[in-house]
């Protein structure tokens, strides 16, 4: 299927996509800050900049949206029809550098979460920020929200 709006418009439409401050971060950020967590965002000092760094509780967390970072078995992780070369060798970019991030960060002794996008739906909202807040008092050294059982089914 051909694209229904000129390449101009989509490039402008795509660079419109926000890098922070998205909804689900922000979601993610209200409630830690509102159980008392303290953070810095977008530490570029660390590996992958993660969205959020608790430096008290050595813990990194990226927020992803399923769609550019490929969550696996998710609904919304589809492949555009037009150009999907282009979009495949893209979205298989994101994951490499997804991961080297994540082993990065492990390596150097840090703890990773991954929010994804579709854990933050209103029906699972509550119970996965409420794990993962648990999560960063346990020591566990990483989790991704919501786990594979669940993926996508928001």
């Amino acid at each position: 299927m051909a694209d229904i709006v000129s390449p101009d418009v989509r490039s402008r439409m795509m660079s419109a996509n926000k890098r922070r401050d998205t909804k689900p971060e922000l979601l993610v950020r209200r409630y830690l800050h509102a159980q008392g967590f303290r953070f810095r965002l977008d530490v570029r000092k660390l590996p992958g900049r993660p969205d959020i760094v608790l430096a008290r509780h050595h813990v990194a967390i990226f927020v992803h949206g399923c769609y550019w970072h490929r969550h696996r078995g998710c609904r919304f992780a589809s492949i555009p029809k037009s150009n999907s070369e282009f979009w495949q060798e893209k979205f298989d970019r994101n994951v490499e550098r997804d991961s080297r991030a994540r082993d990065d960060l492990l390596e150097k002794g840090w703890r990773v979460a991954v929010v994804w996008e579709c854990a933050l739906a209103k029906n699972t909202l509550a119970a996965n920020l409420s794990c993962l807040a648990s999560w960063i008092h346990c020591g566990n050294t990483t989790i991704e929200l919501p786990d594979a059982d669940t993926a996508g089914s928001a």
